[in-house]
């Protein structure tokens, strides 16, 4: 039966009497915890962050009317040209309105939908922002502002100003940073837009936006949508489209193509709408989290060679325990002891080192036109890094003891002792 008190107080012993390279050992295991935290942290934090300067911005599923050719032409309606190849050049989109017919029984029906966060309206249309004589093109959205910012973080992207004074404000105007820059205006002025069919409204500035995105700001403001509604000269159920916020993201594909089939309008998804960004992100994700398990296993290949090494310094010591009694499974445990208390003294400082230096990091001021929200480098908090970062430490080191102490266990002590 194993002494596990005898057993540790010679593993014990042993990485005292070589505390330097005791010391060596849970140095590497720390500083490759410590590393693996601080970088995979700052990472994923910082594709985060670029994951929500889009993302967050974009629904789940944007529903809208799309004006496109008709598919069926006129000439095949005529009987005679049935067996017929039907070229047709130059084919004009159908006509049709913008608007969605029904929006707000359907916008109930959609938020009454178990998998639907939110279902919300908008208006969209094309400007121009009157400068004197000069006419810079724009959008213009109309929106139910503290809605977007409930389901879509719109608060986030408002530098001065706030969705509330938007709600409030009939003839308030939310304008894009980059049109407010253009114009050399500020909050409390007044602009005048005009729309594409001549009329002309004044509006007042009551915040500025600011996406991150330059083209987008050169261009986008924000109304209430009953302004804009009033603007376009429109009832109040007209709505030109329709954002909706699941619960499941990954409903969003199946869901917009049934609402596509069902209401023969037009779905997409977030992740059709943004393909190429998702696959930035999942490239980025893999090249942070491999090269953060490349240095834990650099850190494991490093105790197994000081291990190693002490076991060689150690040949004495192993032929003087097992001529006293102690079996070859006896001094593997040693040894493997010796392995898993550097791997959790030298985990638990480097989870320690690496919190310290996300901490850090998170201080730095991090300021830039393009993000007008960050303040500091973004650090992703997850615990389930430290749990991983302490396992993959205890593994490590496992092995890495493992493999020596198996050549212990098989010295023969009276080699070693007729060697001397």
């Amino acid at each position: 039966m194993l002494n596990w008190k005898v057993i540790l107080n010679i593993a014990k012993t042993h990485l005292l009497t070589k505390l330097k390279q005791t010391a060596i050992a849970a140095l590497g295991v720390t500083f490759g915890i410590a590393a693996y935290i601080t970088l995979v942290s700052f990472m994923t934090g910082l594709n985060k962050m670029l994951d929500d300067l889009m993302l967050n911005q974009t629904p789940h599923i944007r529903i809208y009317n799309e004006i496109e050719p008709s598919d069926p032409q006129p000439v095949s309606l005529y009987d005679k040209f049935e067996n017929s190849l039907n070229i047709v050049h130059s084919i004009k989109p159908k006509l049709t309105q913008k608007k969605i017919h029904n929006a707000l029984p359907f916008i109930k029906y959609l938020n009454e939908d178990k998998n639907v966060k939110g279902a919300i309206p908008q208006v969209k249309t094309q400007i121009f922002y009157i400068a004197g004589s000069i006419e810079i093109a724009g959008n213009l959205t109309g929106i139910i502002p503290t809605e977007e910012a409930r389901l879509f973080n719109f608060r986030d992207y408002i530098t001065i100003g706030s969705p509330e004074k938007l709600q409030n404000t009939d003839n308030g105007i939310l304008l894009g940073a980059g049109i407010a820059s253009k114009m050399s205006l500020d909050v409390g002025d007044r602009i005048q837009i005009s729309t594409i069919k001549g009329d002309v409204f004044p509006l007042k500035i009551v915040g500025i936006y600011q996406s991150g995105v330059a083209d987008i700001d050169a261009i986008q403001s924000f109304v209430n949508l009953k302004t804009a509604q009033r603007i376009l000269g429109e009832a109040e159920n007209y709505i030109t489209d329709i954002n909706v916020k699941l619960h499941d993201l990954d409903k969003a594909f199946l869901m917009s193509k049934k609402i596509e089939q069902q209401f023969g309008l037009t779905a997409i998804d977030i992740k059709t709408a943004n393909a190429q960004f998702e696959t930035g992100t999942t490239i980025r994700n893999l090249i942070t989290y491999a090269v953060s398990i490349t240095l834990l296993i650099v850190a494991g290949f490093g105790i197994y060679n000081i291990l190693n090494m002490l076991i060689y310094e150690k040949m004495n010591d192993i032929a003087i325990l097992k001529a006293t009694g102690f079996s070859g499974k006896d001094v593997q445990y040693i040894f493997m002891s010796q392995a898993i208390i550097i791997g959790i003294v030298g985990g638990l400082l480097g989870l320690l080192i690496g919190f310290v230096f996300t901490n850090i990091i998170n201080t730095i001021p991090f300021r830039t036109e393009a993000l007008p929200t960050i303040e500091t480098y973004p650090i992703n908090f997850n615990g389930w890094f430290y749990v991983i970062g302490i396992t993959f430490a205890m593994i490590s080191t496992f092995f890495a003891g493992y493999l020596p102490s198996q050549k212990a266990k098989k010295i023969d002590p009276v080699k070693i002792i007729r060697g001397q």
